[in-house]
């Protein structure tokens, strides 16, 4: 759910700033009843209920409806022991560059072309204390034959969450602790009670002002918004090692993307690409499906059981072997572990199919023949 200033409750109820607390209330009753999960079937209805009812929780209490004016506006605002105000700042999910492509910047020591693929900057502010770990920041090298043995430096210039200098990553300048979150007094949960209003129902969602963790920054830090960290650019220069090959990693801790309110930085990974090493698409299906199907040829030789499964099996293998050649065997060695590990793969997938297709067939098989026998002994 985004933070509270991050939503223009007005918008949402149709109604302007200036608006009474009548008029919010007739506003709200008027979207709530169309809306409503029993009556409206929409897919995003619930949803936009769920919005609409937020927005009427927060604009219809006076205190709350105060505080969300003065984070929209960034001035001052009652309601905190300590006071505090709203400064821009970058906020944003860690995981927002976790697996993904954080590079956009150029790469001014050469050598690794990203595509030129770069993120859109996301300017939030929200005093929501929400300690959580930074993600890691993952990026795929492709490597040569020869860089593969002899070993490579890659200079990279890349987008990262970085602890913010002015707060030190606490979120806060001048408190030393997050205080409880004044809008859910601290549980994170708001309830609101449409009884008076709809006459049913009770709607429950979660706070927007401290997020669902129940705490809130007194004073956040003018630089990061509340966060502890603000996007930057790093720079970083990473030694793969000869004789890595397609799938190691290089992993240089805490230059990932920083945590929120202090919490601990993720790694950067840098992970190695060897096309004269990796399978295709084509080929990987190829080497999962001889697995699967190995166990089925292992057991159906051992039960006696093969005969019956003869045409599932040659069917499979002919298709995995197509899929293999289709893209061209190649000599690497490490490509054949790859090969191994697909095939591995397969088979542990194939295992439990095959023991019990033969099982089954099995008891089938040995119910007929009890079934042969009884006829035979009453003739």
């Amino acid at each position: 759910m985004s933070s509270m200033n991050e939503k223009d409750y007005y918008a949402i109820l149709g109604v302007d700033k200036s608006a009474t607390t009548e008029e919010i209330r007739k506003a709200f009753q008027q979207k709530a009843r169309k809306l409503h999960p029993d009556v409206n079937k929409a897919p995003d209805a619930e949803e936009k209920f769920k919005e609409v009812s937020e927005a009427y929780a927060v604009l219809s209490d006076e205190d709350k409806r105060r505080r969300y004016d003065a984070m929209r506006s960034g001035v001052p605002f009652a309601g905190s022991s300590q006071g505090g105000y709203y400064g821009g700042g970058y906020g944003g999910d860690t995981a927002g560059y976790g697996g993904g492509d954080p590079f956009g910047w150029g790469f001014p020591f050469g050598g690794v072309d990203m595509g030129g693929y770069r993120r859109q900057q996301r300017t939030t502010r929200s005093r929501s204390y929400n300690p959580k770990a930074g993600a890691d920041i993952v990026v795929d090298v492709e490597l040569t034959d020869k860089e593969v043995e002899t070993g490579v430096k890659r200079g990279m210039t890349y987008q990262r969450y970085a602890t913010c200098d002015a707060c030190h990553g606490s979120g806060s300048v001048h408190a030393e602790h997050a205080e409880t979150c004044p809008t859910c007094n601290g549980t994170g949960r708001i309830t609101l009670n449409l009884a008076d209003l709809l006459g049913f129902g009770v709607v429950e969602m979660q706070c927007p002002e401290c997020e669902g963790s129940g705490r809130v920054v007194a004073d956040p830090c003018d630089a990061c918004g509340g966060a502890g960290r603000v996007l930057t650019a790093s720079e970083i220069v990473v030694d793969i090692p000869a004789d890595s090959h397609d799938g190691s990693e290089v992993r240089i801790p805490g230059m990932g993307n920083a945590g929120t309110n202090g919490e601990a930085s993720g790694d950067f990974v840098c992970r190695v690409s060897v096309p004269s090493e990796k399978l295709t698409r084509r080929q990987s299906t190829g080497f999962q499906l001889l697995g699967f199907i190995a166990p089925f040829i292992v057991f159906g030789l051992i039960s006696g059981t093969l005969a019956s499964m003869s045409v599932f099996v040659i069917l499979c293998t002919v298709i995995g072997v197509l899929l293999v050649a289709r893209d061209g065997v190649k000599q690497s060695k490490h490509w054949w572990r790859n090969a191994w590990r697909s095939f591995l793969y397969g088979a542990s997938n194939g295992l439990v199919f095959a023991l019990l297709t033969v099982a089954m067939y099995s008891c089938t098989a040995g119910s007929a023949a009890r079934a042969d026998m009884m006829g035979v002994s009453r003739g």
